[in-house]
């Protein structure tokens, strides 16, 4: 058997391939290729999934972060709340305002614990980043009440939990933005960089849209310094097919995940928890292990890959080192950091992978 990869993009395109061929070939015959109809169906569509009233394509996940705290006003002198175990980007979309990222520990469900919020909380707070990890909504109540106790925007990363509710409600549709990613690997992912900002407020949503196209809202009419970050037709086009299939890929993805969760036992390997109000997605399966290169080299011997997500936190990060944080400033984000790995789980997987990665699980000491 061919090596069990950690994600299996392929697998995902052969499932809808005529679906995908014939939107391609449709969008090309169009002759219209940025912001026409696929973009503006796609951002209807992707609203009414989450329950938003309003959806913005973006050119990628990171440019619908810091866009979104640049039409914010958050900048130079602010600070924004933030887990310390996120993908870099979580932090980028704050810096590249000007903004502090002050880090907070992850609690054990792998998003930002809530308990430890309050202490960070300073007069130059201006808002609450969440990162709903791996595919699991976070504790989304306590935060909601700090930001009313203390008048703080709320920000949510969502590039990794589409289709993640809290309590019944889609991560993204909490705060002032939510922001996705559609790469190719998310749950919901185009054939290249895509990105959106969704929210409830049309004030937003018209910045947004303004500011993604140049600062324009009328052709060559430049309201604002903007940027040019605009979702391609054909990638709109494309994850309109892949949407209308999601319900589908959750269900094949969480069959997966139970299994993995009811069969996979060995006393060296952590396998992830699930909160009791939330709907997890399974963007990633992330165990722990304390000897994780052993368990590397020995998965890659029984030809099973894996990922680290992520092995050097932002915090410890060459490009975050002017914040001044040394190692052991995180004690929790930096174990987890040492700790966790990726398990192959992706759409399309065989029961069979499936049984060779558990197998080899369980016999590894």
């Amino acid at each position: 058997m061919d090596k069990i990869m950690p994600n299996r993009l392929d697998r995902g395109f052969l499932k809808y391939q005529d679906e995908f061929e014939m939107k391609a070939l449709e969008v090309l015959r169009s002759g219209w290729y940025v912001l026409g109809k696929e973009v503006s169906a796609f951002e209807a569509e992707f609203a009414n999934y989450i329950e938003a009233d309003y959806c913005v394509g973006l050119a990628s996940g990171l440019d619908a972060l810091w866009i979104a705290f640049r039409v914010l006003g958050i900048g130079v002198g602010d600070e924004v709340i933030v887990q310390g175990n996120t993908y870099i980007a979580s932090v980028m979309g704050i810096t590249i305002n000007g903004a502090t990222p002050v880090f907070v520990e992850p609690d054990e469900f792998y998003n930002i614990d809530v308990s430890k919020i309050e202490e960070k909380i300073t007069e130059k707070t201006k808002a609450i980043l969440a990162v709903h990890l791996y595919g699991q909504a976070s504790n989304m109540e306590p935060i909601l009440e700090l930001c009313k106790k203390y008048n703080l925007r709320l920000v949510e990363d969502c590039a990794q939990s589409h289709g993640s509710k809290y309590e019944g409600k889609a991560t993204g549709t909490f705060g002032s933005i939510g922001c996705f990613s559609f790469y190719p690997s998310k749950n919901l992912g185009a054939f290249g960089d895509a990105g959106a900002i969704v929210t409830n407020d049309s004030e937003l949503a018209d910045k947004v849209r303004i500011f993604r196209n140049y600062g324009s809202e009328k052709r060559y009419y430049n309201m604002v310094v903007g940027t040019n970050s605009r979702l391609d037709e054909i990638q709109a086009g494309f994850l309109r097919i892949r949407l209308s299939h999601m319900e589908e890929l959750e269900e094949e993805k969480r069959k997966i995940a139970t299994r993995y969760l009811k069969e996979i036992d060995n006393p060296n390997i952590i396998l992830p928890q699930i909160r009791y109000n939330v709907t997890h997605v399974w963007h990633q399966f992330v165990i722990r292990v304390r000897n994780r290169n052993a368990l590397i080299e020995y998965l890659d011997e029984k030809k099973i890959g894996t990922i680290i997500h992520y092995p050097i936190p932002p915090h410890l990060s060459e490009a975050y080192e002017y914040l001044g944080l040394s190692k052991g400033s995180l004690p929790i984000t930096e174990e987890y950091a040492d700790t966790v790995l990726s398990i192959p789980l992706y759409n399309g997987m065989t029961e069979e992978e499936q049984t060779i990665v558990i197998e080899a699980l369980n016999s590894w000491r």
